[in-house]
């Protein structure tokens, strides 16, 4: 019995480091992958937001500029010709948040995460890489 759980264990702890392994593996593709397309290729599939303003959940309000890039140029062609859905998303999300869920790195994160998360229902069959705040102003 004893010789049988200490089997289970090690199989246990053999499976965890495998799969640790493997997700590290690709991870790290993932990260060389990104890292060998040049800034010219990324500018080409990155659509910029321009500074926007809205209200806040609470009686504040967001001044905000964001980047979102794509994973070819077709697909940030298909969010310009969907600007004005694009910047929809954007003020229901921002309209729909507190000032303080934006607070410190977590915040900017969480909103540039659940923003991908929208767009990519535009973005069909492409999609959403990364979007990037690059300014941010709550009042």
């Amino acid at each position: 019995m004893k010789n049988r759980s200490t089997a289970i264990l090690v199989f246990a702890l053999i499976t965890v480091i495998v799969a640790a392994g493997v997700y590290i593996y690709f991870l790290k593709q993932s990260d060389e992958a990104d890292a060998k397309i040049s800034a010219d290729d990324l500018l080409k599939r990155t659509l910029e937001i321009p500074e926007m303003t809205t209200n806040l959940k609470n009686e504040h309000y967001i001044r905000v500029s964001f980047k979102i890039q794509t994973d070819d140029e077709k697909t940030k062609e298909e969010l310009e010709k969907r600007d004005y859905q694009v910047k929809n998303v954007i003020i229901k999300l921002l309209s729909g948040t507190d000032a303080k869920d934006l607070q410190g790195t977590q915040g900017k994160i969480q909103l540039e995460n659940q923003l991908k998360e929208k767009l990519n229902e535009l973005a069909k069959p492409g999609s959403v890489e990364q979007v990037y705040i690059t300014s941010i102003l709550i009042q």
